[in-house]
């Protein structure tokens, strides 16, 4: 999708969210930047957009969001993020310069600036020339900015490879973040990652904690006796959620021994049959229950 349709859609979504002064200032500054060879005028725009722009949300319509790069949810932006990624557009990304500027800007920016450019990574063209600073930025214990690399965003499931996939993927879990956000989760489950799913959930196990639901849903396509075990567990569990959990797992299996464990959960299995509920739920209802 061409450069141009993008800032265009950025700025038709600001238009129904801000006052005209602010987003005439965003014009102007997008004209110097582009004017300038030198990368002072956008580090200074980039700066005191939250003196023109709030954190308020942007009430996206359908229309709007279809004129996205396919795959980009921008339900979880504010209006300072996409006037910054607007800002972000006007680079010269023609040369290599964009990338060096964008790298300075990650190393010194705060974190809704960072928060903002991660967003923005499935909006730039060659923007798999910053996987590495992708990778590194899911080190963060920033949730913030954390979810704005491993949340709605298509980035990493285009990108990572499966190593740096399956810790994007764990750390999520470390951290509680909602798995049913991730996208491509399911087209990206593999071997090893339902391995280290399950050896974290014995570790929290061991240590008397809650496990959340949303993890069965790893290993739903590679069950074997030994997660067969872990299920056990699951819809023993006294939590509602939890049991839920282990039932979809087991009925979205391919793995017969797992789907005769709902025999002796016969409301669980029904529910399963009948779409009741989805992982979206659970994961839902697990990150409102721990609130």
């Amino acid at each position: 999708m061409a450069k141009a349709q993008i800032q265009e859609t950025l700025k038709n979504a600001l238009e129904a969210s801000v006052d005209p002064v602010s987003l005439s200032w965003m014009v102007e500054q997008a004209e110097k930047i582009k004017a300038s060879t030198s990368p002072n005028p956008f580090f200074l725009a980039f700066s005191r957009a939250s003196r023109y722009f709030n954190k308020e949300a942007i009430s996206w319509t359908e229309g709007v969001t279809m004129a996205l790069p396919e795959g980009v949810d921008p339900s979880a932006w504010d209006c300072l993020q996409v006037a910054r990624m607007f800002l972000v557009l006007q680079l010269p990304f023609q040369n290599e310069v964009w990338e060096d500027i964008l790298q300075r800007l990650f190393e010194t920016g705060d974190m809704y600036e960072q928060q903002a450019l991660y967003a923005a990574l499935p909006l730039l063209p060659n923007s798999e020339r910053l996987l590495p600073r992708a990778i590194e930025g899911c080190r963060t214990n920033i949730s913030l900015i954390f979810d704005a690399i491993a949340l709605h965003n298509p980035f990493p499931a285009r990108f990572f490879p499966e190593a740096n996939w399956n810790q994007l993927v764990l750390k999520a879990i470390f951290m509680q973040r909602p798995l049913y956000l991730i996208q491509d989760l399911d087209r990206r489950r593999n071997t090893a990652l339902a391995a280290m799913a399950t050896d974290f959930a014995h570790e929290r196990w061991a240590a008397g904690r809650a496990v959340m639901p949303e993890v069965w849903r790893l290993i739903v396509p590679f069950m074997n006796s030994q997660y067969l075990e872990d299920l056990k567990n699951v819809l023993a569990s006294t939590d509602a959620t939890e049991q839920k959990a282990g039932a979809l797992a087991a009925y979205q299996s391919d793995y017969a021994p797992a789907k005769g464990l709902l025999t002796a959960f016969p409301s669980l299995q029904e529910a399963c049959a009948s779409d009741d509920y989805s992982w979206e739920d659970l994961g839902i209802e697990f990150q409102k229950n721990r609130i």
